[in-house]
Parts: C-alpha cells; structure tokens; sequence
C-alpha cells in the first residue's frame, strides 16, 4: 500500500492563496475516465488522491520529497535575454545546467505534444520539490550529477515496498527499488519511461537532460492537457500521489512563473524540510552499477529522507578536507569568437555562415566538453535550424563549440547572437547577423512573342517574367513595372499602353508586385490608348535585376469608302 507522508510544518506561513486554489481544484474534479499513455498503461482521470493506488504506478514510488514552500514575495523578475546570469533572491535561482535541461524538453514537448502545453517551470517545480535541482546543481558539463541522488529503500518500512525491478543498475540495490536521479524516478517508471535527452545515446535516470525529458513525457502522457486544472492536477498526482505533494508543486509552479534567474551550477539553494518525519532507516546505498560510456555518480544519502547509519568522526580530523576536481566547465577563464565571418542572408534563406565559440582557459588553452548556449536577441523572427531561438552545443577537443545554421525569417534588419556558458558567470560574446529583403539579380520574359495591339484596344498576351538570384528561383521578391517614356527617361509615360486599377482608371506604374513561389511574375492585362508607336514597359526588383519589354501599338485601320449611286440617272430622250 502506497504510504502517505506527514508534512512538516516551517517557517513562514504557507501561500494560502495557492493552497486554496488547489484544493479546490481538486475538488472540483470530474468523475474517473479511463485513459490510455503511449505505453498503453490506463489510469483515471479527474480523480483525488487515493492511498489505495500502487506505488509503482507512480513516477516516484511515492518516494518522499522536500516539504520546503517558495517565500511569501515574489521573487525579482527575469533578467532580459541580452543580459548575463544574475544573482536574484535564492529561492528563485536555478542552476544553469538544469534551467536549460527543463527549457530544452519543454521545447521538445511543444513540438511532439503541442496538445499538453507543459511550461517549463512545471519541471521546475517537480525538480524542486523531488531533489532541490539536481542538489544544487550539482552536475557535470554533460548533466550528469555527481554524486548520486538516491530516494530511501522501499522496503515497505514506512514506504511502499517494491522489489527490486532493475537488479541494482540504476539505484546499486539489488533487494528493494529506491527513487533515482534529479527527477527521482524509480527503476520500473524508468524502464518505459526514460528518455535520451542530450543526444548521447544513453538513457540515464542521473542525467538532467535525460530526466527532465523522460519527466515531460510522463506529465504529458494520457492527452492530458496542462492548462487545465484538473489535467494538471491528475499529471501531478500520477508523479506522486500525495495532495500535499500536489500542493507543494502548485505553489512552487506558481512562484517560478513570477520570475526566475540563473545561477552557477553548484550555487543553487539547497532545501532542508522533508515529507519523512521522523526519517526511516535504510542500509547505506551502493554504488551505482556503472553504465557502458557513462560516468558513475558517488552515491549521496538519500534524497528522500532515508539515512544511512552514523559513522564517527575520526580522532583526528584531516589537515586538509578533501575537495572535488573541478569540472572543465570551472576552468573556463573567457570565450573568444572562433572565427565566425560575416553573417548575413536573404529573408528566408539559411545562413551560409555557421557561429562559432571557444571556450579558453587563463592561459588562452581550449577546454573541451563544455556546454556553450547559443541564444538569438532582437527584434527578428529569425531561429536556428529546427525553428529554436536558443541551442545549446558542447565543445569538440579545441574547445569550440558550432552553433546550428541560422534560417532567416522574413523581418530584416540586424540582431544578434549571444554565447555563454553554462554554468559559469562569465561576459559572453556577442555576434551580429543581418538579414537582407529577399532580391533578384536576373529577370527573363517566359516567352517571345511580340507584344502588339492596334490603338485603342487591348494587348492579346499577359507578359509573364522570371525572377533568380544565383541562377536559381527567387520567390518572394518585390517588384515595380512602370511604362517609361524612353531608354534615356525612366519616368513614367503619359500617353500609349496603360494598366487599369481595380476602378477601371488607366495607370502606367504598378508597385507592390511580388514574384511567386516559382520566381513567377505576371502582369495585369495592358490596354492601348489611340497614339500608336513603339513603347517601353520597365521591370525592376530588390536586388537591381532590370528588364526593359517593347510595346508596340498600331494605327486603327481607316474606315472603308461608302459606295454612292448616281441620283436622277435616266436615259436622254430620243432625238
């Protein structure tokens, strides 16, 4: 049977607003519907909280978790995105690493389940409340923490007792279950549903990327849609069920969503209340069976209340206190521009040039496996590859680190690209990009028959142009068409060919032309006033392509002679 965990009163009352909001959400649930997840799993919705419900249904085991609420102020509102990683009240700040794990598989669920618009700060809420993120931030350059975070045994000794399901490869314990990771989910949850979210080819329950991805994908599961009270309610309950619980999230997912900041990785403010008063005995954790091509965390106590036993402290203390080898990312002194050249491209074109970074010690040495986060600032709608704003990219063995192609968007103008590090507190580099109006540089008529029309009437053919740039289609490009008074004189004609507007009125120049998606151009029907002669019709588009059209208008025919008959025509009287 699933426990359910006293919860500890603190310091400082709670947000009562956020307590009432969710209390009555719940109790405002509809009746139970059953459900179906991507693993064909079922569960109801709309329902409260039942103790009856197994543990190993939940992502945690009901593990349990820290009690400690946001404080009663608002915390200081975001930093803008030009701005470097600022400090902030504690409460808000979260570790670089992990802020751009959640904002990563946030951005990730909006295109794969645009459907349960989960926020971000949702994430943040949960890794709050399961492991104080990731215990501070307390992570290496790839993710991964470094020293394990381990919930309690679940033996059933004042928890849920789960066997063991993964034979200790995730927790190190061969008997019973324990909650792993920053996320903490346990083994079985893990088993379907983990995710690899930093492209490495592993999935790691101790790495932030994988577990906030793995984590977005369980809230998100069963359609449910979290905008929603009572979709984010059942989400949250089905991570673990407790109202407390439920409670403790709400009031933190609110409390994020008023403003956060970075911090360094291992500076973010560590909790101290957990729902386990008095905290249950368990035996020591052990390590962690390594994984083929990862790095195995140090085993810490566990996270979710569980102790280990005492050990006495030596009869003499150590001299110097053992410390931890400082990550690559510690010793990254500045980033300097790679050698980036000159960014800039046509409205909806992908930029040829690629940016790059390097990251580089005191001594100006290249640092490698360091995560460089490439964010796009400005009034532009243009992304990276994959439609992103932001991408974060690690380092190769020089230290440099190649941002994804940037693709234009159709607002012109400059902006820029902003590098830093994360985790690390230090000025970033910026670039700028340019993007120019889409242009032509050749137009050609599609066809060559002579444009002709008596005086008066109409021209039989359409003239119809193609626009390229480089020899291939441009689309999109504007154009004007104006019927000049010569080669010599590009001002407009007063007299010969015309254009009607949408009133029927002659007019002999036309803007806000724009080729098709082919580099098609075709022209309205052109009239003929009564002067004949040879005429010039003028294209131009962004981009200086030009092309001069001959016109020619002929004299209306004359009007036949009318026969006339001889009036009074009689014969002449006989002599």
């Amino acid at each position: 049977m699933a426990a359910q965990f006293g919860r500890r009163l603190r310091k400082g009352a709670m947000n009562t607003t956020v307590a009432a909001v969710a209390v009555a959400a719940l109790a405002a649930s509809q009746g139970p519907g059953l459900v179906t997840d991507d693993s064909g799993r079922q569960s109801a919705t709309g329902t409260q909280p039942s103790p009856d419900a197994p543990a190993g249904d939940s992502a945690t085991g009901n593990s349990p978790y820290y009690t400690d609420l946001p404080p009663l102020d608002s915390p200081t509102p975001s930093p803008s995105a030009t701005a470097d990683p600022i400090t902030g009240d504690a409460a808000a700040g979260i570790p670089a690493t992990v802020l751009d794990a959640y904002k990563k598989a946030a951005d990730e669920l909006r295109a794969s389940k645009p459907g349960c618009n989960l926020p971000w700060e949702l994430l943040a809420a949960i890794g709050k409340v399961e492991s104080g993120q990731a215990r501070g931030g307390n992570v290496d350059a790839n993710g991964t923490t470094i020293t394990a975070i381990l919930g309690p045994q679940l033996n059933g000794n004042g928890f849920a007792n789960i066997s063991d399901t993964d034979n200790g490869r995730y927790d190190g314990d061969s008997a019973y279950d324990r909650a792993v990771g920053p996320m903490q989910f346990i083994p079985s949850t893990w088993a379907w549903a983990g995710r690899d979210g930093n492209d490495d080819g592993l999935k790691d329950p101790n790495n932030i990327y994988d577990a906030a991805l793995a984590a977005g994908h369980y809230l998100c599961r069963f359609g449910w849609d979290l905008s929603t009270d009572s979709d984010l309610n059942s989400a949250i309950l089905s991570y673990n069920n407790s109202t407390d619980y439920l409670n403790t999230v709400l009031s933190w997912l609110e409390y994020y969503r008023k403003g956060t900041h970075e911090v360094p990785d291992g500076t973010g403010q560590l909790p101290s209340d957990r729902s386990d008063e008095p905290a249950g005995s368990s035996p020591s954790p052990k390590p962690p069976t390594k994984k083929p091509g990862t790095q195995s965390p140090t085993p810490e106590p566990p996270s979710g209340g569980g102790s280990t036993s005492p050990t006495p402290p030596p009869s003499t203390p150590p001299s110097t206190p053992p410390s931890t080898p400082p990550t690559p990312t510690d010793t990254v002194d500045h980033l300097e521009d790679a050698g980036t050249a000159q960014l800039t491209a046509m409205a909806g074109d992908t930029f040829g040039e690629r940016i790059s970074a390097r990251a580089e010690t005191e001594a100006g040495k290249g640092v490698a496996k360091v995560r460089i986060r490439f964010s796009i600032v400005g009034d532009t709608d243009t992304t990276f590859t994959g439609g992103e704003k932001v991408a974060t990219m690690v380092t190769g063995t020089s230290g440099v680190a190649l941002a994804p192609a940037l693709q234009a968007g159709e607002k012109t103008g400059d902006f820029t690209v902003r590098a830093s590090v994360v985790g690390r507190s230090i000025p970033g580099v910026g670039y700028t990009a340019t993007v120019t109006a889409r242009a032509a540089d050749s137009l050609a008529r599609t066809g060559d028959e002579a444009l002709t029309c008596v005086a008066g009437g109409e021209f039989a053919n359409q003239v119809q142009v193609k626009a390229t740039y480089k020899g291939a289609a441009a689309d999109g490009v504007a154009a004007t068409a104006t019927l000049i008074k010569s080669a010599d004189d590009p001002t407009t004609n007063d007299k010969g060919p015309y254009f009607k507007d949408a009133d029927g009125t002659a007019v002999r120049t036309l803007t806000g032309l724009e080729t098709d998606a082919d580099g098609l151009l075709t022209l309205p029907k052109l009239y003929a006033d009564d002067t004949a002669g040879t005429y010039l019709l003028r294209i131009t588009t962004t981009g200086g392509a030009v092309l001069t059209v001959e016109l020619t208008v002929t004299a209306a025919p004359s009007p036949s002679p009318t026969a006339s008959t001889s009036a009074d025509a009689s014969p002449s009287p006989s002599a």
